[in-house]
């Protein structure tokens, strides 16, 4: 029964899963979804999203609705489109346009919160809802700051454990920050936690060519995610990861970089400090790092999570070289 990820233009994503012979929209209606459409048999085009990856049959349409060329450059109709294997859609609407697609409140109970710098924290929060939960890994979702309305954006830094449904968080410490003032000062294991998500897509694709890694600071968490994945599932492909900080104290989770290393057979990666008088044997910014090796002559898909200075400084650092990657995701973050 193959799972469709449907990814709306507002960053949410849906999962629906689809019966044999089931088309894509009648899927998606099945589980509340409504992909805009009009005549669904292929005759005005209406549905047509892109299809990101995955194995499709897709016939009884016509030309006016899905021309050679869009066909071609992976152009689907969602009401011709029977899935053979598991599917990323891209849908070119947001979730608010495809009615009761809104999303309920996931609770949980705070299992674990660990100080690993004076700058980054880590904590986990678990319960059977989170479980049942679904996302890519590389998506994040809205905590609740405890006592108040707000909320905060924060990847992913693990797949969800099986056996209790905790998920885990990757943060930085923020001075007089709303929720890093809570973690830091308040926030005691048990207490109850609201989240809401998953969104974003920023996630991992099915690994095609080599892959590159670009973590600042605590952009370093949807990277954890994804490496938790490589190693269940296997990954043919070599994956690099360059993981940059300003300061040696923003610089976390080595050791567990280091068993991904061991773990992953094609997996390596360098650590690097921005400060010039960092005592770390690796020094400068993240494009210091960024080794013809790498990059594969642009045969490459290039992951980046940081701030947005650091996806500036790549981009012109590609343009420089004159290397156009096969994919270049990034996601940009602000510390609230």
């Amino acid at each position: 029964m193959p799972t469709i990820a449907l990814n709306f233009e507002d960053g949410v994503t849906r999962f629906i899963d689809t019966m044999a012979g089931e088309t894509v929209a009648d899927a998606a209606y099945r589980s509340a979804i409504n992909i805009p459409m009009d005549c669904r048999d292929g005759a005005c085009g209406t549905c047509k999203c892109q299809a990101e990856s995955g194995e499709f049959m897709m016939e009884g349409y016509i030309d006016d609705a899905l021309s050679e060329q869009e066909a071609a450059e992976g152009k689907v109709l969602t009401c011709c489109m029977v899935a053979e294997s598991d599917c990323v859609i891209n849908v070119p609407a947001t979730s608010a346009m495809c009615v009761r697609t809104a999303m309920a409140d996931i609770h949980g109970e705070l299992t674990a919160i660990e100080r690993l710098s004076e700058s980054t924290l880590t904590f986990s929060i678990a319960s059977d809802q989170i479980r049942a939960m679904q996302f890519l890994p590389g998506q994040y979702v809205n905590l609740q700051v405890p006592g108040t309305d707000q909320t905060r954006a924060y990847s992913f830094s693990s797949l969800v454990q099986p056996d209790n449904g905790q998920v885990s968080f990757l943060i930085r410490v923020v001075p007089n920050g709303l929720m890093s003032s809570w973690m830091t000062a308040t926030a005691q294991v048990g207490d109850r936690m609201t989240l809401r998500g998953p969104f974003g897509s920023f996630y991992l694709r099915d690994v095609k060519r080599p892959l590159l890694m670009l973590a600042g600071g605590t952009g370093l968490a949807p990277f954890l995610a994804m490496l938790e994945k490589l190693e269940r599932d296997g990954c043919p492909q070599p994956v690099h990861l360059i993981y940059g900080v300003t300061n040696d104290f923003d610089l976390v989770q080595l050791p567990l970089l280091e068993g991904f290393a061991e773990r992953i057979a094609n997996f390596s990666f360098t650590a690097c400090v921005a400060n010039p008088d960092s005592e770390y044997p690796h020094k400068g910014y993240v494009t210091h790092h960024m080794e013809p090796g790498c990059l594969h002559d642009g045969a490459v898909d290039i992951y980046l999570c940081g701030p947005p200075p650091m996806v500036d400084a790549v981009n012109a650092f590609m343009a420089d070289k004159g290397i156009k990657p096969v994919n270049f995701y990034y996601e940009k973050f602000n510390a609230s």
